[in-house]
């Protein structure tokens, strides 16, 4: 790795000399500058991220700010992070991950320090407060999920209502006049944006198609798998055959057991989809109909859209919805209700 000295030692110059140009802490002359310059570019020397910042450059670093609660839920949340590092190291960014349960104090730190290019927001609340803070920046920043409130900022998400709409639609063609949703925990309603618009999604079209709509939690902050096995028993004994599932691997395992208990072939006699799973359903031991929530397509642009910020300032900010596409694997049967 070059450093700082071969730099100074190619260029005919102390290191204090070339430490100025860089930062420009320190006048120096066009000509030793471009010296430097030049030495710099010879020997592929890449300064610290502090240096950059002082120089007013970029420092090639996205702030990612990903609280962590004792309710996250880690697999899902990880892979999100994964997926945004991965898709940033690829336009030549590295990620400053902030995981401060308090998600402002840490995005407030970055954003007065200068040291990163942009920053990214994960595990969107309705009522974000990290909203607010994104308005005021001069720092691009990009949403991972929509507030409530999101005027003025730039967001990507699933269309988590669309993918509402193609399940019940998926139903309702097939003849089901009844649904039940297995939806995420009671914490998740509160903190999360996401749950609530796939509900809003499954409550508007069921009234839209004329289905009657059950929902419940699957438990408090974590999946209670005897209150899943409860509702999905319950359902059954009123005679309805259709489920949709907007929760994690575990509540698909309670359905899929109680089903299996109960003697129902999941395709032949029951309907199941899985709306919006984040993570691999061939695991399960049953095929499920899905529409996927794919973390790798909304953050890879997420992070097209901060360098677009970058290069273009005065791009005006959106909300950008990636449509659903469902995943059929024959889990959903003609109604015989």
């Amino acid at each position: 790795m070059t450093t700082i000295h071969q730099v100074a030692e190619a260029a005919g110059v102390s290191i204090s000399t070339v430490s100025y140009a860089l930062s420009g802490k320190r006048p120096v002359s066009e000509k030793t500058r471009r010296r430097i310059e030049d030495a710099v570019q010879t020997l592929g020397y890449e300064p610290d991220a502090g240096a950059r910042m002082l120089a007013g450059r970029r420092t090639n670093i996205f702030g990612l700010t990903e609280p962590l609660r004792a309710d996250t839920h880690a697999p899902t949340h990880m892979a999100f992070v994964l997926a945004t590092a991965v898709a940033a190291r690829r336009r030549g960014y590295d990620i400053l991950l902030l995981t401060d349960e308090q998600a402002s104090e840490g995005m407030n730190r970055v954003a007065a320090s200068n040291l990163v290019d942009a920053i990214l927001v994960l595990d969107v609340a309705p009522d974000d407060e990290r909203a607010d803070i994104a308005r005021s920046l001069r720092s691009p920043t990009v949403f991972i999920g929509i507030p409530d409130e999101a005027d003025g900022l730039t967001c990507v998400d699933l269309d988590f209502e669309a993918a509402g709409h193609l399940a019940v639609d998926r139903l309702a063609d097939a003849g089901h006049t009844a649904v039940t949703l297995l939806g995420q925990t009671e914490v998740s309603y509160r903190k999360s944006n996401f749950p609530r618009r796939l509900l809003r999604g499954v409550q508007s079209r069921t009234r839209d198609r004329g289905l009657s709509l059950e929902w419940a939690t699957t438990g408090v902050t974590t999946t209670d798998a005897s209150a899943v096995r409860a509702t999905v028993g319950h359902a059954l004994d009123r005679g309805e055959r259709a489920f949709i599932v907007h929760a994690v691997g575990d509540v698909h395992e309670a359905l899929l057991e109680t089903l299996s208990a109960r003697g129902l072939s999941v395709g032949d006699d029951v309907s199941v989809i899985s709306a919006a799973a984040s993570f691999d359903t061939s695991g399960l031991p049953v095929p499920i109909d899905t529409i996927p929530l794919v973390p790798q397509q909304s953050c890879e642009l997420a992070v097209d859209l901060a360098v677009q910020h970058l290069e273009a300032p005065g791009m005006p900010a959106q909300i950008h919805l990636i449509p659903p596409e469902y995943h059929s694997a024959g889990s959903v049967a003609r109604s015989r209700e």
